[in-house]
């Protein structure tokens, strides 16, 4: 880009997707070091972004609150089109967000081809489902990439402050030779390996002579405390003490976090530590799998319901939950093992 722009990101996702949005943000950064980035979010996603060195402003969408209605999305979009956007890039494929584009009359706008009104984007990227997430955000930038290259991590600014909080409770846990995190809880039921699973893999981590912490949000808290009860010895439940940027911090001084196909894989990448996602009734294929250095995953996938959606469900649709009970901790324990002797 050689004039100056004015850019606006649209990515009104989960946690997890914000995340893997850092790369495209970082490298249209990187192609244009003057431009001015803002990126329209929701309130759960505002923290990430705000820790972005490549966002400038980060902007909320509150979809679920003051801007539900599409008249009140229609009048927020006509009041962030006084920014003066030169251009717009939408990861997000929603209606809502084809309005705002719409609204904006802005001169050059990306778009996938599997959005909602995708006329309405002057220039349409395809959306391809063999690629990784990443990938498909740098195609939709204009990044070109080979295999490798890709891989771009993306990277969170963490205060001061956040740094002694984690410290404090790394001393206080006497955590300071190191522990494994584990994210055992996801709002999607059918991609939560079963706990039983999980405290069968803590136990023999803690035999091991390895302290363990439990990450996830507030809301997680008593299902973590459920597994943290089962466990032979003191599991700590770091659930809701952390927020997803805290947390990212608290990570980085991990040996391994393991984890299902949920946020906590993305916050590993960003942490840059090795990472083991467990995939239940989702699939790697869908492109959100972990691709940082010496990070793996397991799938049980000889099952002809699997995947039986791209999120999940809170229940299994035909009751059996083979893609969760049918994958071996043992066979998850022998990769842990594999990991944890290649730490270094």
């Amino acid at each position: 880009m050689s004039e100056k722009q004015k850019i606006l990101f649209i990515q009104t996702a989960f946690p997890g997707d914000a995340i893997l949005t850092l790369p495209a943000l970082q490298m249209l950064k990187q192609s244009s070091p003057d431009c001015v980035i803002d990126v329209l979010c929701i309130p759960g996603t505002k923290e990430i972004f705000g820790a972005s060195e490549s966002v400038d402003n980060v902007i909320v969408l509150d979809k679920r609150g003051k801007h539900k209605s599409v008249f009140k999305t229609y009048k927020f979009s006509k009041e962030l089109s006084e920014n003066g956007y030169t251009r717009v890039y939408s990861a997000h494929r929603s209606f809502r967000t084809a309005l705002i584009v719409l609204n904006l009359q802005v001169r050059e706008s990306f778009g996938f081809d599997n959005s909602s009104l995708m006329h309405v984007y002057k220039h349409i990227v395809p959306y391809h489902l063999n690629k990784h997430e990443v990938q498909r955000n740098l195609d939709l930038v204009g990044y070109e990439y080979d295999n490798d290259s890709w891989k771009v991590i993306p990277k969170i600014n963490t205060t001061t402050e956040t740094k002694e909080k984690v410290k404090e409770f790394i001393s206080n846990n006497e955590l300071d030779k190191g522990f494994i995190a584990v994210a055992p809880a996801s709002i999607w039921n059918t991609k939560m390996y079963p706990a039983e699973s999980y405290t069968k893999i803590i136990n023999h981590l803690i035999n091991k002579g390895n302290k363990i912490v439990l990450i996830g949000s507030k809301d997680e808290s008593e299902y973590l405390q459920t597994i943290s009860d089962k466990c032979k010895k003191d599991v700590i439940n770091a659930a809701g003490l952390f927020s997803i940027v805290e947390s990212i911090e608290l990570l980085k001084n991990a040996k391994l976090l393991i984890c299902n196909d949920s946020a906590p894989t993305h916050m590993g990448m960003a942490a840059r530590v090795k990472t083991l996602t467990i995939y239940c009734s989702t699939i790697p294929g869908f492109g959100f799998y972990p691709y940082s250095e010496n990070s793996d995953y397991l799938s049980y996938d000889d099952l002809y319901c699997k995947p039986c959606g791209i999120h999940g469900y809170k229940k299994c649709p035909i009751k059996t939950f083979d893609c969760g009970n049918k994958l071996s901790s043992d066979l998850i324990i022998n990769k842990i093992e594999e990991m944890l002797v290649g730490r270094n």
